[in-house]
């Protein structure tokens, strides 16, 4: 019998549960076939083939392109239902125009994005709905206050009693606003005295958490959000899955040719970057971490650090590296430099079939049965 939204959120009730996944735009793809994997690991486990994984997860949480794919299973749908609903909503969306560049205007218009997922999501689905059927956060950032907002359905939250009455369609849409792609998303916000402001949100991976797997962990530990759920190796398991990394690099000759604005663009992305290398970081270092990456020269894979850090979590990162070594080493994948730049493309739908392919490789290699203890079994 699947657990109740109560029951999931119900701090009382250990060990517990959390799903992580990253923006990236149509790169979401790769995404899903490490969701795909997973619900086949644990539907074979639990036997029952009308299986979800919101039957397992307790908290499911997303950014940009990760918080529709996060909000689609807290609502209950599997993942091969969102990987056509997301392959339709890709080409649907990202139809480029020559007189839409993103510089005067942003690239796409935001009409499909909000017509789709009021027909997915239900356009008067609220956060605090009957139909999200476990704890789902939805990762914006209010760009008029410059303050990030981790949206989520806790009823001990400060803020619930306003947040929860958010239409969930809406509020994904302002995670999906990334800054010259998208407009952003204007809402309207039920102050605590009574009045109401609109606030301007943008795409969540303006802040710190494209990747919002540490946001996460913090809702679900720090006392100000209401979860206040019990922390440790044995009590929470943190899965986070990524959209594939690239990383650009140019030289110093063709930088300094750059114009400032091309710079300052240049700059910003380098930003996004450090704060998801940092993220990642502090996660190896704070749990006990099942799948160690290389952070860099200086600290390596973090094993030592793991092993002798509080183990806040139990901890399991699925990403790729949109590199030509990393790629041939590790799913047997050859491909040209300008090849990679291309597939690297957030907002190509052409992409897809590759990125799906690539996604297929990775997870059959990386994702495993016992990243799933037994002691996270839901009962």
């Amino acid at each position: 019998m699947p657990l109740t939204k109560d029951q999931h959120l119900d701090r009382t009730q250990a060990p517990k549960r959390i799903l992580a996944l990253d923006g990236g735009g149509i790169r979401g793809v790769l995404t899903l076939e490490y969701l795909d994997t997973m619900e086949s690991i644990l539907k074979a486990r639990t036997g029952r083939a009308d299986f979800r994984l919101s039957d397992y997860f307790d908290l499911i949480g997303g950014t940009s392109t990760g918080s529709i794919i996060a909000a689609m299973l807290a609502c209950g749908m599997a993942v091969a239902e969102i990987k056509k609903l997301y392959r339709d909503l890709g080409n649907s969306v990202f139809e480029k125009s020559f007189f839409r560049r993103g510089i005067l205007t942003p690239k796409f218009p935001a009409e499909p994005v909000q017509r789709a997922l009021d027909m997915n999501l239900g356009a008067d689905t609220t956060l605090d709905s009957a139909k999200v059927r476990t704890g789902l956060m939805i990762m914006a950032k209010r760009l008029d206050t410059g303050s990030p907002w981790p949206l989520h359905n806790h009823p001990g939250a400060r803020y619930y009693a306003q947040d929860g009455k958010l239409l969930l369609s809406q509020i994904v849409r302002a995670s999906t606003a990334a800054p010259t792609y998208f407009e952003p998303q204007e809402i309207e916000i039920s102050s605590r005295d009574g009045s109401v402001v609109k606030g301007a949100f943008v795409d969540g991976g303006v802040s710190p958490f494209n990747d919002p797997a540490l946001q996460l962990l913090m809702l679900a530990a720090l006392d100000g959000h209401g979860f206040r759920w019990q922390i440790g190796k044995e009590k929470i398991l943190l899965v986070s899955a990524g959209t594939g990394t690239y990383k650009q690099t140019f030289s110093s000759e063709k930088l300094l040719g750059m114009t400032a604005a091309e710079q300052g663009l240049r700059s910003l992305q380098s930003l996004m970057d450090d704060t998801g290398r940092v993220n990642q970081a502090m996660l190896q270092w704070l749990t006990n971490c099942l799948t160690p990456w290389t952070i860099d020269r200086a600290v390596g894979d973090m094993k030592a650090d793991s092993a002798n850090g509080p183990q806040l979590a139990t901890y399991a990162r699925y990403n790729v590296l949109l590199e030509q070594k990393w790629l041939s080493t590790e799913v047997k994948i050859d491909w040209t430099a300008d090849k990679l730049a291309k597939i690297a493309e957030m907002d190509d739908p052409s992409n897809m079939d590759e990125l799906a392919d690539i996604g297929r490789l990775a997870a059959a290699v990386q994702v495993k049965a016992d990243h799933f203890p037994s002691t996270f079994d839901v009962s």
